[in-house]
């Protein structure tokens, strides 16, 4: 029998359903309120709202839980790689070796883009930012893979999907060499795909590139832990866009000018800055004082979370792999000095336990990958690439949920009521 919900309203009261998932809180069908009973609800931002049913991610951000598909991402972290975490979240379960073999193999063969895309970053400016080619050339994928863009063919969606996860590192590491000015650096299809984009990167023509790989692991567990996030602001853009029918590349599209923005996947540029700022350990307690003053406009980035009232579980796996990238690149390096302090301290002060301000992932990735060799501004740009993978499994989740609709939030109108136009001598 359904569950429901009773809401009392002025003028009557209404029953709606209670709809209870595998895990995590009920939630209250208001899909025919405004039917019954003509109101909206409002809710800015969508923090009480579930605008979808999905099965991939999964977040418990009082108990510091993050889930793909069931799995927790510290064993993921630890003991899977990001190819075979991007099998989990497109397909849905963890592959046999023949079944990763195949997909590897796919997704190899298709990290070359159309000879013809190469024009198109010689139309930027050597010091544009990353997100704002990947925004571009993502966009005109479309222009040059008409086979794979007509959403209702179920193979076409599936080639669309190899062909962003496969083309993203190619297409990153060439906003990053276009920016440095040097020559465009070929796949190499007998490298994994942490380390092909690696080489992309930072090989040049002169002399050979050899892959470490501990650098090598670091970077795929960086890809591993934000290859998906739930209903963040820049996957409900992938699926607002792709509700209208949008095909799979503008949509994506989409979602990385939604991630640029330095309240999403700007983070840990932005408290790589702030470490660079506070520059030695002694110097802590005043920034401290600072976060803690209600009047100074200083936070503390790289700390609490929208969702995380809890450890953030991605941030222990960045801390230790923050350690062994310093350690093997033997980086002295004092802003991880202050990292490692600057934790200790936010962990036992009262203040900071009272409103659950605990480090998040973004705290340690801009260390790693400062320290790998990346600029700042390329930091997003590695977001999106691994972050795709989340964003085409969502997508193709949504392309085949029955009950999905076009986007169309509606509002609390606060304006003018109607009035009367007045000829511009009366005014």
């Amino acid at each position: 029998m359904t569950r429901m919900a009773r809401l009392e309203l002025p003028h009557g009261t209404h029953e709606l359903p209670v709809l209870s998932g595998s895990i995590g809180p009920d939630v209250v069908d208001i899909r025919k309120l405004y039917g019954q009973a003509d109101v909206f609800t409002y809710d800015p931002g969508f923090t009480s709202t579930a605008a979808c049913a999905s099965g991939i991610t999964y977040i418990d951000g009082d108990a510091g839980t993050l889930l793909y598909r069931g799995y927790p991402i510290e064993q993921l972290a630890e003991h899977s790689s990001f190819m075979e975490v991007a099998y989990l979240l497109t397909e849905g379960e963890l592959p046999t070796k023949d079944e990763l073999d195949r997909f590897v193999y796919t997704i190899t063969r298709h990290t070359m883009v159309h000879e013809q895309l190469m024009n198109f970053y010689r139309g930027f400016r050597r010091d544009a930012h990353p997100m704002a080619i990947m925004c571009g050339v993502v966009g005109a994928l479309s222009a040059f893979y008409h086979d794979s863009t007509d959403i209702e063919d179920p193979k076409q969606r599936m080639i669309a999907s190899h062909r962003l996860i496969a083309k993203m590192p190619t297409i990153a590491a060439m906003a990053y060499k276009y920016s440095v000015g040097q020559p465009f650096i070929y796949p190499d299809n007998s490298l994994s795909y942490t380390g092909n984009f690696l080489r992309m990167t930072f090989a040049v023509p002169a002399e050979p590139y050899v892959v470490d790989p501990v650098i090598e692991r670091a970077l795929d567990r960086i890809f591993t832990l934000h290859a998906d996030h739930e209903q963040n602001a820049s996957t409900s853009t992938v699926r607002l866009a792709s509700s209208s029918g949008a095909n799979p590349f503008a949509c994506v599209a989409a979602g990385i000018a939604c991630l640029w923005g330095p309240a999403h996947g700007g983070a840990n540029e932005a408290a790589l800055n702030m470490l660079r700022a506070i520059g030695r350990p002694e110097r802590i307690p005043q920034f401290i004082a600072r976060a803690k003053d209600k009047d100074d406009p200083f936070r503390l980035m790289g700390f609490g979370h929208r969702v995380y009232k809890n450890y953030d579980p991605r941030a222990k796996v960045m801390m230790e792999t923050a350690k062994e990238v310093l350690d093997k690149l033997n980086v002295q390096d004092p802003i991880f000095d202050v990292a490692r302090e600057l934790e200790r301290i936010a962990l036992s002060d009262e203040y900071f336990i009272e409103k659950k301000l605990y480090p998040n992932v973004d705290f340690y990735s801009g260390i790693i990958l400062s320290a790998i060799g990346f600029p700042t501004s390329m930091f997003t740009a590695l977001f999106a690439l691994a972050r795709t993978v989340g964003w085409v499994a969502q997508w193709n989740e949504m392309i085949g949920d029955p009950e999905q609709k076009i986007g169309r939030p509606r509002q609390l109108y606060i304006g003018s009521p109607r009035r009367d136009y007045v000829p511009i001598e009366a005014r």
